[in-house]
C-alpha cells in the first residue's frame, strides 16, 4: 500500500480488564481486540431528545499524511434535537487532513484536531508532555481548569503502574503512537453550535510519535464507534441523535462543513447499508464498480474481503484490493487512450498519471469517465473524475489516480478522495450511510439553513485572563451585510500588521501571500495586495480577497469562514515574517467592486493612451532625427561636394 495518511488504529493487546477502543490497523501485525467491556460513561438516555450539532472543520499544515468555527442558534431541518455544526476548511490532498476546532476546560482551551471515523479516542498534548512536537496551539493545561477531573483507576479500563489513573494508548497504520491519562472536563463545540458545553472524556498525551509528533495540528477528534468517542459519549448522554456527517470540499475549492446529530436528509440521498456487526468501523455494502457505464467483472465478494468495503475520513486516497484496483485501472487506460500518459510527481511511486485533459476541473469530466458504486440495495453513488484523481504536483494540467492497490490485504479502503464534494451522513442509529453530491462550501445555503447568529461565549476567570483572551478573542463581530440576502460581496479587504520593517518585508510579500492563502483555503489568484506602508513599529498591509471567477461574488459561507478564522486568531504565519496581526476586515459589495474596476480599468486605459501619445511623439522626433542626421551625415575624406550656389539676399 502507498504509505500515507492512515489513522486507524489498533490496540496494542489490552490486560483482560482493559475497556476494549474499537479501531482498526491495516496490518496484520495488530489484531482487533474482544468485544467491549462495560461503559466508561453514563448509558443512554432514550428520552429527552435534541437536535444536530453542526462544527466546522479547519485547515492545518500538510504533513507525510492527512477547522470549529462559530455557530448559530438553529435546528436542522427535520431534527428534534440541538446540533453542533463545524466549517471545514483544507484541500485534502495539499493538507492530507481536515482538522476541526474543539475547546477544552473552564476557562476553555483551544485546540485543533483531525477528524477521524477510524479512531475512538479524542486527545490533545497534555502540558507536561515532554515528547510531545510543537503543533498548532500551545498544550493543555489542566492546571488552569477548573472543571478538569482525572479518570481514576477502575475495573473498565487500563491503568498507570501506580493503579491510580486510566491510561490509553493508540498504534496507527502509519506507525505513528500516541499514548498519554485519560481525563474529563468541559468540551465546547464553538459559536455555530446550539449545544452547551458538554464533560467528556479525552486523552492529555505524555508521548506522541511518527507523524502525530510532526504534523501541525494539535492532536485527533475519535469519530468511531467506542465508549470514548465523541459521538457515543454525546449520544449516551442523550444530547443528540444517533448521527453525523460529513462534507469535505472538491479539487478546485476546498472548505466544506461537519454535523453532529442528525438532520433530515435530502430527498436524492443514496443510501447503503453500514453493518457494525460486520465491522467496528464504518463500513458500506459495495457489489460493483462501473467504469464509463460499464460493469468490471468482477465478483462481488471481492469487496467484502477481511474488513470489506469501509470509509474513513484519516485516509487520503483509496485502496482497492489487487483483482479490483487491477480491472478498474484497465478500465481506465481504456477510456483515456486518447490522453498521453506521464510520470508522477514523485519518483519513488509509480502513480498512473495523464497529460491533455485541460487545466480547468469543468473539462475532466469530458476526458476522463464516470465510475459508480453499485450498493447492494441497487442505488448507485456516481464519482466524478475529482473523486478518484489528484493534481499532478509538477506538471500543469495534469492528473494522476488516486486510487491505488492494497498490497497488505483485502480490505477495500475508501478515503477522503471518493467523497469529495459529497455530503455523507452517517446515520448509526438506522445502521446506513448516506451520499449526498452538493458543493461543500455551500453547503449550508445549499440546504437552506437559516443564519441568525447567537455565538455561545465562553466563561472567563480571573487567574487565566490573559490565557482566556489569547483563545477567545474576537474583536470584530461577523459584518452585518453577511446576512443580508439583498449584498452580494464582491471583495473582503484586510488590514494586517507586522512587526517587520518595511524593507525587510517589501521582497517577501508573495512569499507572506502564499501563506495567508494556505491559512484561508482561498486561490492564490483571489489575494492581491491594495498597499504597504511604513509604521513606528513595523510595516501595515492592506489587502483585498477577490471572487475566483472575475464577475462572480463571494459566497456568504465563504466570507463566515474567512471572518471567522480572522476574528478566532486561527490564521497561524510563520515566525520569521515577524508578529503578524489581522487588525481589521470588512466587506464590500459587489457593486462597490464594479466601480472599483471601472474606476481603475479607466484610469488603466488614460495611462494606456497618454502612453500611446507620448510613443507616437517620441518615434517621430526620432525618424526626424535620424532624416536630418542623414542629410548632414559626414561624408568621408576624397569624396567631392559640390558648393551650393549662394541665394541672393
Amino acid at each position: 500500500m502507498r504509505p500515507g495518511p492512515t489513522r486507524m488504529a489498533g490496540p496494542q493487546s489490552p490486560p483482560i480488564h482493559a475497556a476494549v477502543f474499537l479501531v482498526f490497523l491495516l496490518s496484520s501485525a495488530v489484531q482487533l481486540g474482544p468485544s467491549k467491556a462495560g461503559p466508561l460513561l453514563a448509558p443512554p438516555c432514550k428520552e429527552g431528545a435534541h437536535p444536530p450539532m453542526i462544527l466546522p472543520l479547519f485547515l492545518s499544515y500538510p504533513n507525510s499524511s492527512r477547522t470549529i468555527p462559530d455557530s448559530y442558534h438553529r435546528h436542522l431541518q427535520g431534527s428534534d434535537k440541538p446540533n453542533a455544526r463545524m466549517s471545514l476548511h483544507d484541500d485534502l490532498l495539499l493538507r492530507g487532513y481536515y482538522t476541526t476546532r474543539l475547546w477544552i476546560g473552564t476557562p476553555p482551551q483551544k485546540f485543533a484536531l483531525i477528524v477521524d471515523t477510524g479512531s475512538t479516542v479524542t486527545y490533545v498534548p497534555c502540558s507536561n508532555c515532554d515528547k510531545c512536537g510543537k503543533h498548532q496551539d500551545p498544550n493543555f493545561q489542566p492546571e488552569l481548569s477548573s472543571t478538569y477531573q482525572p479518570v481514576k483507576c477502575n475495573i473498565n479500563c487500563n491503568c498507570d503502574n501506580d493503579g491510580v489513573q486510566c491510561v490509553y494508548d493508540r498504534h496507527y497504520a502509519e506507525m505513528s503512537t500516541s499514548s498519554g491519562v485519560l481525563s474529563e472536563d468541559l468540551v465546547s463545540f464553538g459559536n455555530l453550535s446550539e449545544l452547551p458545553p458538554q464533560r467528556a472524556v479525552f486523552g492529555c498525551e505524555n508521548v506522541e510519535t511518527g507523524d502525530l509528533y510532526s504534523q501541525h495540528a494539535d492532536g485527533i477528534m475519535g469519530m468511531g464507534r467506542g465508549d470514548l468517542s465523541i459521538m457515543d459519549q454525546l449520544v449516551g448522554k442523550g444530547v443528540i441523535s444517533d448521527s453525523f456527517s460529513l462534507c469535505y470540499g472538491g479539487m478546485e475549492i476546498g472548505g466544506g462543513a461537519m454535523v453532529l446529530g442528525g438532520m433530515s436528509p435530502p430527498s436524492d440521498m443514496v443510501f447503503t447499508q453500514s453493518n457494525p456487526m460486520r465491522s467496528p468501523y464504518y463500513n458500506i455494502d459495495l457489489k460493483e464498480l462501473h467504469v464509463g457505464g460499464k460493469p468490471l467483472a468482477l465478483n462481488p465478494k471481492v469487496f467484502d474481503g477481511k474488513h470489506g468495503s469501509i470509509l474513513d475520513s484519516g485516509t487520503t486516497y483509496a485502496y482497492l484490493p489487487d483483482e479490483a484496483f487491477l480491472a478498474f485501472k484497465n478500465a481506465i487506460m481504456k477510456e483515456v487512450q486518447s490522453l498521453k500518459q506521464i510520470h508522477g510527481p514523485d519518483p519513488k511511486y509509480n502513480d498512473i498519471c495523464f497529460y491533455g485533459a485541460g487545466s480547468e476541473i469543468s473539462q475532466l469530466s469530458s476526458s476522463f469517465p464516470a465510475v459508480e458504486f453499485v450498493f447492494g440495495n441497487g442505488q448507485k453513488l456516481t464519482l466524478s473524475p475529482e473523486n478518484y484523481l489528484f493534481r499532478h504536483s509538477k506538471v500543469r494540467g495534469a492528473y494522476c489516480l488516486g486510487i491505488f492497490q492494497n498490497g497488505r490485504d483485502s480490505t477495500t479502503l475508501l478515503g477522503g478522495i471518493v467523497v469529495r464534494n459529497t455530503l455523507v451522513m452517517y446515520d448509526r442509529e438506522h445502521s446506513r450511510i448516506g451520499f449526498w453530491k452538493t458543493n461543500c462550501s455551500e453547503l449550508w445555503e445549499r440546504l437552506h439553513l437559516p443564519s441568525s447568529a447567537a455565538p455561545w461565549v465562553p466563561p472567563t476567570s480571573d487567574k487565566t485572563k490573559n490565557h482566556t483572551n489569547e483563545v477567545t478573542a474576537n474583536p470584530s463581530p461577523m459584518p452585518p451585510e453577511v446576512d443580508n440576502p439583498e449584498f452580494q460581496i464582491g471583495q473582503i479587504t484586510l488590514d494586517m500588521s507586522s512587526s517587520m520593517n518595511i524593507s525587510d518585508l517589501k521582497p517577501r510579500l508573495g512569499e507572506l501571500a502564499q501563506f495567508i492563502v494556505h491559512q484561508l483555503d482561498i486561490n492564490i489568484i483571489q489575494i492581491h495586495l491594495l498597499g504597504i506602508n511604513s509604521m513606528q513599529n513595523g510595516s501595515l498591509i492592506k489587502w483585498a480577497i477577490f471572487p475566483r471567477v472575475p464577475g462572480e461574488y463571494i459566497s456568504k459561507s465563504s466570507a463566515k469562514d474567512i471572518i471567522s478564522q480572522l476574528s478566532e486568531h486561527r490564521v497561524q504565519l510563520p515566525d520569521s515574517f515577524g508578529s503578524c496581526q489581522f487588525t481589521a476586515w470588512h466587506v464590500e459589495s459587489q457593486e462597490k467592486r464594479r466601480r472599483w474596476l471601472k474606476h481603475n480599468v479607466l484610469i488603466v486605459l488614460a495611462l494606456a493612451v497618454t502612453f500611446l501619445a507620448g510613443l507616437s511623439v517620441l518615434v517621430a522626433w526620432l525618424l526626424w532625427r535620424w532624416r536630418h542626421h542623414s542629410l548632414n551625415a559626414y561624408k568621408p575624406v576624397g569624396v567631392a561636394i559640390p558648393e551650393r550656389e549662394l541665394q541672393p539676399l
